[in-house]
């Protein structure tokens, strides 16, 4: 692939988290950028430079990132310099806290059910059925 196949991938990684996440656009390309980048640990200059990012904005997305486990920060012994990559297993990882946290509503859902009226009771367990029929996707296929 050249560097203008790489930008291009690149930026189909960021219209894809833009359109189907609403992750902001720069959030994408690193995403992008990362998963493509050789070696894995790119460092923040490096990163912006390659996406033409500020160093505040991409300071910004990276923490998003971060927290939610997509990309981990790492320190080389003997240098200074923070590189950032994507673990092999962060996709796994955070497509598996989503779950939960969706198999999880079934108890705000359950509450709701007590609680509600006969015409939110149709909603509401559409919605905890949905969830449910998701989590059990995804336990049956682990």
């Amino acid at each position: 692939m050249d560097n203008n196949q790489h930008e291009q991938w690149v930026e189909r990684v960021a219209t894809f988290c833009v359109d189907e996440w609403g992750l902001p656009p720069i959030t994408g390309r690193i995403l992008g950028l990362l998963l493509i980048c050789d070696p894995a640990e790119q460092s923040a200059a490096a990163i912006a430079d390659a996406i033409q990012a500020s160093r505040a904005s991409l300071t910004g997305n990276m923490r998003i990132l971060t927290t939610v486990g997509l990309v981990r920060k790492v320190r080389r012994p003997g240098d200074r310099t923070a590189y950032y990559r994507i673990e092999d297993d962060a996709w796994q990882k955070v497509i598996r806290r989503k779950l939960d946290s969706l198999g999880a509503f079934g108890a705000i859902a359950d509450d709701g059910l007590a609680i509600a009226g006969p015409a939110a009771e149709a909603r509401i367990r559409s919605a905890r059925d949905s969830f449910a029929w998701l989590r059990d996707i995804a336990d049956g296929a682990s």
